[in-house]
């Protein structure tokens, strides 16, 4: 029994991890880039002069172009430029002084200049790490769950913390050199988009296994946001539970559809006060992750971000990250839910379709005794 349980969680979980990163990967990518040091959205450069740093109305090739910087006709996105090729910024300096673009505009700028693929990039990595991370996690949340029941007070929310915690520091362990590569593939600006095989012998060849795991203190702290999200989604989920048997009492525990639309409304609402929480942490794994930069450690990257840009930098992002998140944790939570309660009744049914051939068997073998 252990280990069907063990293997439905596993199968749940992976199924469930899938599922939500294939419909999620462009607003994955779009985050990504948002949450890096230099977020590239922004047309390229017309010749050498661009970069040069002195950069005038003259160093544009056309008298269109030449007017349209003039009168500011470029698109939002493309004043994050300027501090790229020598012009001033505004006080607070970097790039990030600029206002952000918009979802729907660096989805446009990244099909325009880079293909469609690159919003799917880095998503083989994904697709290779979410079953295995969501299925260790789903299944040590539920055995640790099993666990602290025997131990704490039963399904109270230290048990949910404690489990929740336990969960994301394996799953963190286990899989942080995929979302380490997956991460650097999402911010290759270039045309030419390196693989992953290439992308794992250069940061071997740069800082050998230690490589794989930086930011991963970022990650454990980020274990924070996980812990915050099942506890709420737990407490919300017994809520809906207990008023839907006040409503009405069931004489089974079949499941329809209006129950898997609560999950997805309890997962949804319970990742997105996580999330707000707990967002920094985003931030600063990106930028450590990021290739040959300034960022060292969990702190001081958390420090020269806010010194830099500010609170608005801590939280750069996180727009789009909700927007990701909310349906991606509604698709997570619902499919997993929905995979549990399928291979559980399938089990259960098949258990006592044994059982019944298996007491008929005696049954009839009794009989042809007496007969005899």
């Amino acid at each position: 029994m252990f280990d069907r349980d063990t293997a439905i969680h596993l199968i749940a979980g992976g199924v469930a991890g899938t599922t939500g990163a294939i419909v999620t990967c462009p607003l994955e990518v779009v985050k990504t880039r948002l949450q890096s040091s230099s977020s590239r959205f922004q047309p390229p450069p017309v010749n050498k002069e661009f970069t040069s740093g002195h950069v005038t109305c003259k160093s544009f090739p056309t008298p269109e172009q030449r007017r349209r910087l003039c009168t500011g006709g470029y698109p939002r996105c493309s004043f994050l430029a300027l501090s790229h090729c020598g012009v001033s910024t505004p006080s607070g300096g970097g790039p990030h002084a600029y206002p952000t673009p918009g979802i729907y505009q660096c989805i446009r700028y990244i099909i325009k200049n880079e293909g469609i693929r690159a919003l799917f990039q880095g998503l083989g990595p994904n697709l290779v790490g979410v079953a295995p991370s969501r299925a260790i996690y789903f299944c040590a949340y539920s055995k640790s769950k099993v666990a602290f029941n025997k131990i704490l007070p039963p399904d109270t929310p230290i048990v949910h913390v404690s489990s929740a915690f336990c969960a994301g520091f394996v799953a963190c362990t286990l899989t942080n050199p995929i979302w380490f590569i997956k991460t650097r593939l999402q911010l290759d600006h270039r045309t030419n988009k390196i693989t992953a095989m290439e992308c794992m012998r250069r940061i071997y060849r740069q800082s050998g296994i230690r490589g794989f795991y930086k930011g991963i203190m970022a990650s454990y702290v980020g274990i924070s946001e996980t812990v915050i999200h099942f506890v709420i989604y737990e407490a919300v989920k017994a809520w809906l539970m207990a008023t839907r048997t006040g409503v009405s009492s069931r004489e089974d525990e079949r499941k329809t559809f209006r129950d898997f639309v609560e999950f997805m409304a309890a997962g949804s609402f319970s990742k997105t006060i996580a999330s707000t929480i707990a967002y920094p942490h985003e931030v600063a794994r990106t930028r450590l992750r990021e290739e040959g930069t300034k960022y060292r450690t969990f702190l001081q990257t958390l420090n020269i971000v806010y010194i830099e840009e500010g609170t608005k930098g801590l939280y750069r992002g996180l727009g789009t990250h909700l927007i990701r998140q909310i349906p991606n944790t509604a698709i997570i939570m619902a499919t997993y839910e929905a995979v549990v309660y399928i291979l559980t009744q399938h089990f259960h049914s098949t258990a006592v379709n044994a059982t019944n051939a298996t007491t008929q068997f005696y049954a009839e073998a009794k009989a042809k005794r007496e007969l005899a």
